[in-house]
Parts: C-alpha cells; sequence; structure tokens
C-alpha cells in the first residue's frame, strides 16, 4: 500500500532537533512527523498518511473516551556503527498489535501495512534517532475507537496512529530500583485483559503506583489475582530471578503481559550459557530465596527500560533486599549483551534487527 507524504513545513532546524535530541529524557519531544490511518467496517483501511505531528480533533461522544477501546505498542529503532538505523523485532510488535485489537474487538492490521508505516515514519525523521548506546528513537503505534456515538458495542470506526520520541535511559542502569509488592491491588485476572496491550490495564495500575511511591518505592509489583501470592509482573514490565546459573522467569498464563524483550531475555541468557526457565514463584519464596542467597539477582525488562535491576523488596510481610541491593553481573552481562545486539556491536544470529530503507 502507497503512504501519503505530507512533509511538515514546519519541521525542526538540524540544530533545533539535535539540540532536543542530545537533551534526552522519556516522551519529553516528539519528532516533526506522525501517521495517521482511519478504518471502517464498510471500507476496511484507507490510506496511510505521513504528516505533520499535531492535535486530533476528536467529537465528545467519539467512542474511545466513553468505552476505552484503544491498544497501543512500544517498539525502538537504534542507531548501527555504521551510522544507519535499525528496527529491534518489529514483526512481533506487529503481530501482538492485532493480538491485542483481536482482545479488544478492533481490526486487525496487516503485518505488511503496520511495518510500511513504521518504516515510513523512521526514514522520514530519521535524524531524530539518538546515536548514544542505551539511546534510541521510541515508537508508539496505538489504535482508537472513533465511532462516535454511545452505544455500548464494537466501534464501527477506528484510527490507528504512529508517533515517535528520542528516548534515554527510562530507569538509571547503575541503580538498582525498590519496589512495592501490592497485596491490595490486582493488575489483571484470568479471562481479562492482561496478555492485551491496552491501555485501561495502564489506568487500572496507576493507583498501586502511587500506593508504591508512598512506601518510597520506584515501582510496584503485581501479584496474581486468586491466590494473591504468585509474582506477575513489576508495573508494565515482566521479571527475571537470577538462581545460580539459572534465570526463571513467571510463565505466561493469560494475565502477563507476552514482553518481547522478556522473550528476547530467555533467548540471550542461554546464548550466554545460562540454563532458562518460566516458572512460578510466590512472594515467600521470594523472600526465602534471596535470604538464603538461592536468588542472588532479580531484574524487569520491558522495551521502555530494555533491562532495570531490582534490588529491595517492601510489602505488608516486611522488607527484603537481593544481594547487596546493587545491580547484578549476570543482569548487567545480559542487558550489555542485549543492547550489543541493538546497536549492532554483537552478532545478531537470530535474525531480530531490520534495517530502515
Amino acid at each position: 500500500m502507497t503512504i501519503k507524504i505530507s512533509p511538515n513545513p514546519n519541521a525542526l532546524s538540524k540544530e533545533e532537533r539535535d539540540a532536543k535530541v542530545a537533551e534526552g529524557g522519556f516522551g519529553k519531544y516528539y519528532t516533526d512527523h506522525m501517521v495517521i490511518c482511519e478504518w471502517s467496517e464498510k471500507d476496511g483501511w484507507g490510506t496511510p498518511e505521513l504528516k505533520a505531528y499535531g492535535p486530533l480533533t476528536l467529537d465528545p461522544a467519539t467512542a474511545v473516551f466513553h468505552y476505552g477501546q484503544e491498544i497501543f505498542e512500544g517498539m525502538k529503532a537504534y542507531r548501527q556503527p555504521d551510522g544507519s538505523v535499525s528496527l529491534f523485532r518489529p514483526v512481533a510488535n506487529a503481530e501482538r498489535f492485532n493480538r491485542s485489537a483481536k482482545r479488544l474487538a478492533l481490526p486487525e492490521m496487516p503485518v505488511e501495512l503496520f511495518m510500511e508505516t513504521v518504516n515510513t515514519l523512521v526514514k522520514q525523521d530519521i535524524g531524530w534517532v539518538p546515536n548514544e548506546v542505551g539511546e534510541s528513537l521510541y515508537i508508539r503505534p496505538f489504535m482508537i475507537a472513533t465511532e462516535v456515538g454511545l452505544g455500548v458495542r464494537p466501534t464501527n470506526k477506528a484510527t490507528y496512529l504512529l508517533i515517535a520520541t528520542p528516548a534515554g535511559a527510562y530507569f538509571n542502569p547503575s541503580k538498582a530500583v525498590t519496589v512495592w509488592i501490592s497485596t491490595e491491588y490486582v493488575r489483571a485476572a484470568p479471562g481479562g485483559t492482561g496478555e492485551a496491550k491496552c491501555g485501561g490495564n495502564y489506568a487500572a495500575s496507576l493507583v498501586a503506583q502511587k500506593a508504591a511511591a508512598a512506601e518510597g518505592c520506584d515501582q510496584v509489583i503485581w501479584l496474581d489475582a486468586v491466590e494473591r501470592k504468585w509474582i506477575e509482573e513489576m508495573g508494565g514490565m515482566n521479571l527475571y530471578f537470577v538462581k545460580g546459573d539459572k534465570v526463571v522467569t513467571p510463565k505466561l498464563t493469560g494475565t502477563l503481559l507476552p514482553g518481547i524483550t522478556r522473550d528476547s531475555i530467555l533467548t540471550v541468557a542461554s546464548d550466554l550459557g545460562y540454563r532458562v526457565e518460566e516458572g512460578m514463584i510466590n512472594i515467600d519464596q521470594w523472600r526465602d530465596g534471596v535470604a538464603s542467597g538461592e536468588i542472588s539477582e532479580i531484574f524487569a525488562c520491558g522495551t521502555a527500560a530494555v533491562i532495570a535491576p531490582v534490588g529491595s523488596a517492601k510489602s505488608v510481610h516486611g522488607t527484603w533486599q537481593t544481594g547487596d541491593g546493587t545491580p547484578g553481573a549476570i543482569t548487567m552481562e545480559i542487558r550489555n549483551h542485549l543492547l550489543g545486539i541493538q546497536h549492532g556491536t554483537v552478532a545478531d544470529k537470530h535474525g531480530w534487527m531490520k534495517k530502515v530503507l
């Protein structure tokens, strides 16, 4: 499908753009362009358009405002040693986007169309991609229900949008985060939307994040909704526990987001010679494991942060620290290896990186 190109007549100068990219941060500045594409039940997908980044105009009765029919993705483009730019596992994002769409009764987007919109935006705004290791262009595809009306039903109109922002480190990788284990709130229940990437999951998490902040913690840890004891996720990120030469992550039960970084780490850790396991771990096993030294390191992972070391955990059951509370050697080895693949300094033997042409 051909994308209509309408360049931004007020795009920033190279000097202005470079200054914003150098300033870093996450979601502070946005590139000069965005992509928009309309869908209707009657006509299917229309012609996407790359145009100047700017506000949307929506009727107050637009369905997304009232029933939360919305999904999104998070993915990244990385600068390579030769100055080119590559996307990290973009097809996996396209496929997860469609799984989320199906769960939220939104239209699925052909993978080829999704990929073309991402490539077009990154190519147009390639000067916004940072150059430093650990920095990237964070890309946010999303879709909203745009039928006007208050009837409770799947929308017959939707809008796909694509924006991007230069991103530095989400967390300081040299400092381990402190987490609050929430026993009052849950993120998702069996049969719910836990494995979809939709705004409602994040909206429902914010009250627990406030509670974590009130306890002096950086992030919240979610437990399962049934027994309230099995570890699931950290905020919007997947978790890993290091036990000797084994790297363990909670298994996908339908309530956890199937993270692309999570999946990548299972492969990277195996490549580095570690045993990997998808299993279950509860609060008592976490507490007793760090006390005995069986659990030597813990880290969270996701697109935005890549890998964030976890130092201490607090809960109504007490407070405990992993190791000496600083980022562990295995955590940093996995992080550096994954970043090496993403930035093109480590061989990409799995074919994860896709060059933007």
